[in-house]
């Protein structure tokens, strides 16, 4: 797989044929059970090949619960544990309780516009869905709480990792700089053409950060969501050494990742799952 960087942030791992990828920084606290999912090891056909785990981009839903179910394996749990998120780019945070359990999966959703998850309770494993947008992991080791959310451009110009730490701190007492978040694997900055009018509402979020928008001769610009999203974190009290930044690009890796761009749109989408030990 493609790295930017040599650092090795995420680990490579394969078992029963799935390759996944995972955050040594989060297994390091021994409270958390996470993965990153790529497109190997599912039942999957045709663009969606193979480990998808959208059901609403045509997919066959017996080919998703096939996917869901070898995953669940691997994380030692089973389908009524997953709890997903209704992505539409907000920056709504839902705090999820055992009623949740299996919503997304195997039970209907009961609500809407849900871009970020969070919870205390053992067991439930959370999931969010990508593409080339930037996944967002949080985990407090102290009070045994985490948090999971989708944050693409319009995500991180509306600081959805604050937002996520906010929800955290409100109501599980988490405090900011005991905090260990990830920014998973999502588009580079090289691969991530955008607009002047993407380009205006970053300009406006982040005054001050100049390394987060380059000009191109074209007239766009190149975006970096990692550097934006990790300022955010840090803007927000999580301590710098407690943020772990991908190193691997959807893009940049188009045939072992789902990307947006890379396949015009023929995708199916990749899963982040986090769940507490």
């Amino acid at each position: 797989m493609v790295r930017c960087g040599e650092d090795r942030v995420l680990e490579e791992k394969e078992k029963n044929g799935i390759r996944y990828l995972s955050f040594p920084a989060l297994e390091k606290t021994g409270a958390v059970k996470q993965l990153f999912s790529t497109r190997a090891g599912g039942v999957s056909e045709g663009m969606f090949s193979t480990m998808n785990f959208s059901f609403t981009r045509g997919d066959k839903k017996e080919h998703v619960l096939e996917n869901y179910r070898r995953i669940a394996e691997i994380l030692h749990c089973s389908l009524e544990d997953f709890v997903c998120a209704d992505q539409t780019h907000t920056t709504n945070i839902r705090v999820v309780g055992n009623g949740d359990r299996g919503k997304g999966v195997v039970r209907q959703k009961d609500y809407a516009d849900i871009d970020g998850l969070v919870t205390n309770e053992k067991g439930i494993v959370l999931v969010t869905f990508f593409a080339d947008c930037v996944p967002l992991y949080f985990v407090d080791p102290v009070r045994k709480a985490i948090g999971l959310s989708h944050s693409g451009w319009r995500g991180t110009v509306n600081r959805m990792g604050e937002k996520t730490i906010e929800k955290m701190e409100e109501v599980y007492g988490s405090r900011r700089e005991e905090l260990v978040a990830a920014i998973g694997p999502s588009i580079c900055m090289s691969c991530y053409e955008v607009g002047e009018d993407v380009a205006e509402e970053f300009k406006k979020a982040f005054p001050k950060q100049e390394e987060i928008l380059k000009k191109k001769q074209n007239g766009k610009y190149l975006l970096d969501l990692w550097s934006a999203n990790y300022r955010i974190l840090v803007n927000a009290g999580v301590k710098p050494e407690n943020i772990s930044v991908t190193d691997i690009c959807t893009c940049c890796n188009g045939d072992e990742l789902f990307s947006h761009r890379k396949s015009m749109g023929k995708r199916g989408n990749l899963g982040a799952f986090l769940g507490l030990l």
